[in-house]
């Protein structure tokens, strides 16, 4: 069939370059008859061909389209902005991320026509605008090889051992990647390694009936990081269950596990891992237990002097119990860690029972409670009082029997760190009685009560001034007095935080001690509002006031006080 190549018509791009003197029509057509075009991009194939050069096409891109253009050998694109977009869909579409702020990202391109890359990228980023920047070709491709090809490396780090010691529940994240599964291993590598960097506490992926759902919670608040395919929700179930060594074939009943994987030089990251099944398929989250964390200095969870005073003294005393309470996610675990960091010293012997362990430190017996053998909270801490412990930590106290023990160890010389789900300090004590703790032990046994919560902390790089009413302010608890002399602070947005205007956490805390005005009231069978309002009388701060003060220093919002301390 003969070719008809000269008859057909040049689109009005091809016309304007000819226009522009880049190309003559005659040598056009020619290279447009060339075989080896198929239907790859003809500006692609024409810079591979050497028609023109790329900066002299790029010069006339920027003017035809009225876009900004870049040289891009002379910067360096954001790692988080380009770590926002599916690699697929980088090398599909040949752009790169330079920056992006909370609803906008800037998109090195080579070519302007292809709208659907720019659309694309944007549902993926989840962004309301994209801004294309030209460059040239040949460095774009130059810098996705490079910057990819880095992050691949970055990967292999990553996933290697520092020695050739292995535990035998850590798993080599390069292992498996040669055969048909090879793309959903380097999504879920991609995936776990993303939420680190970012700092997530927990990764959620949700399948639905068109696609999954993927999000991190930063800073306690879940955010949408990616939309894959619904092809892939099989795969990415069925990879986190063998490296959480679980039945692939389940998928009727929830399972739960757990993986590891080191970060050289001497990283070690635990994720826990919950499978539950629903309509569309099994929906998954996975706890990052960061051991960094709880190592950090006490001075870093944010307790007021006064309330970080009241702390170190009851954790100094040989007896006793201190209970620690809040939601899930409040950060009580830390804060017991914390307190155990201090204490593990060569001269006690400390012993915990958790469901499961998630920060495991040397110098602490530590158990994994496992009810479905008989292993419960109860049965571990009358074994831990055959062995003779200094100090023992409950995970949690959930019934009558766990805490009767836990009460009857405080009495016998020994040191308990405990966690309630109550609202604040003075429910906690009425609640141990509500579970059938007489009220002589609870005032004989509980030295202190911390009620917590985690508030987000503003960005320094970008937080403002905010104007709130007066009227608004009393109402949130500020008291007239303190009204004058400072302006609060309110979130903006920036590169710094990923457009949030926040940037780490810090702890709100009610810090109680069980005073003897306190074992009064707890002994004539007061309620927790009696306990609230002596402890008001005796200047313990409500986790409220502590986070008021936390915004007159411009650490936190007012917003993010009311939204955490919402009593």
């Amino acid at each position: 069939m003969a070719n008809n190549t000269e008859s057909t018509p040049l689109s009005p791009l091809l016309r304007g370059i000819i226009a522009a003197g880049l190309i003559d029509e005659a040598t056009l057509r020619v290279l447009l008859r060339d075989p080896s075009l198929g239907k790859r991009p003809v500006l692609a194939f024409l810079l591979e061909k050497k028609a023109f050069s790329s900066l002299a096409l790029l010069q006339y891109l920027s003017e035809r389209y009225r876009l900004p253009m870049l040289d891009l050998s002379a910067v360096h694109p954001d790692e988080q902005s380009v770590r926002r977009i599916d690699r697929a869909l980088l090398e599909r579409y040949q752009v790169l991320p330079l920056s992006h702020t909370r609803d906008a990202l800037y998109l090195a391109i080579a070519d302007p026509t292809d709208v659907k890359a720019t659309e694309d990228i944007r549902f993926n980023a989840g962004v309301q605008r994209v801004f294309p920047i030209l460059v040239e070709a040949d460095k774009l491709q130059h810098a996705l090889s490079e910057y990819l090809g880095d992050l691949t490396n970055r990967l292999e780090d990553f996933s290697s051992a520092p020695d050739s010691e292995t535990d035998e529940d850590e798993f080599d994240l390069r292992a498996e990647q040669q055969g048909e599964d090879a793309p959903v291993v380097r999504f879920v590598q991609q995936l776990l390694l993303n939420a680190i960097q970012k700092g997530a506490s927990d990764i959620h992926i949700e399948p639905y009936e068109r696609d999954i759902r993927v999000r991190y919670r930063l800073d306690g608040v879940l955010q949408d990081v990616l939309h894959p395919s619904i092809a892939l929700r099989e795969g990415i179930t069925s990879r986190l269950k063998i490296l959480c060594r679980l039945d692939i074939a389940e998928r009727r009943l929830p399972q739960d596990g757990r993986l590891r994987v080191r970060i050289p030089p001497a990283r070690t990251i635990d994720f826990r891992v919950s499978f539950l099944p629903t309509a569309y398929g099994e929906t998954v989250v996975l706890r990052i237990l960061d051991p960094a964390a709880a190592n950090a200095p006490v001075e870093q969870l944010g307790f007021l002097p006064q309330q970080l005073a009241a702390f170190h003294e009851a954790i100094s005393k040989p007896y006793g119990m201190i209970l620690v309470t809040g939601p899930t996610g409040s950060g009580k675990t830390t804060t017991l860690y914390t307190a155990l960091n201090i204490l593990n010293t060569g001269d006690v012997n400390i012993s915990t029972a958790e469901d499961p362990v998630e920060i495991p430190v040397y110098g602490i017996n530590q158990v994994n409670i496992n009810e479905r053998i008989g292993l419960t909270f109860a049965t571990a801490l009358r074994s831990f009082l055959r062995q003779d412990p200094d100090i023992i930590m409950v995970g949690e106290v959930r019934d009558l029997e766990t805490a009767e023990t836990a009460v009857k160890a405080a009495q016998t010389g020994h040191l308990v760190l405990a966690t309630l789900h109550t609202n604040d300090a003075p429910q906690s004590l009425t609640r141990l009685e509500n579970m059938g703790i007489p009220a002589y032990n609870i005032a004989g046994s509980v030295h202190l009560v911390i009620a917590q919560r985690l508030a987000r902390k503003l960005c320094a790089a970008c937080k403002r001034r905010q104007a709130i009413p007066e009227v608004a302010l009393r109402q949130a608890g500020f008291a007239e007095a303190d009204l004058a002399g400072w302006t609060p602070m309110a979130p903006q947005g920036c590169e710094q935080c990923n457009g949030t205007g926040y940037r780490g956490r810090i702890g709100l805390y009610q810090v109680m001690p069980v005073t003897e005005s306190i074992q009064e009231i707890i002994l004539r069978g007061g309620t927790s509002l009696d306990i609230a309002r002596q402890a008001q009388a005796e200047g313990i701060l409500t986790m409220r006031q502590a986070g008021l003060l936390r915004v007159k220093e411009g650490l936190t919002s007012l917003d993010e006080v009311l939204r955490v301390t919402n009593l």
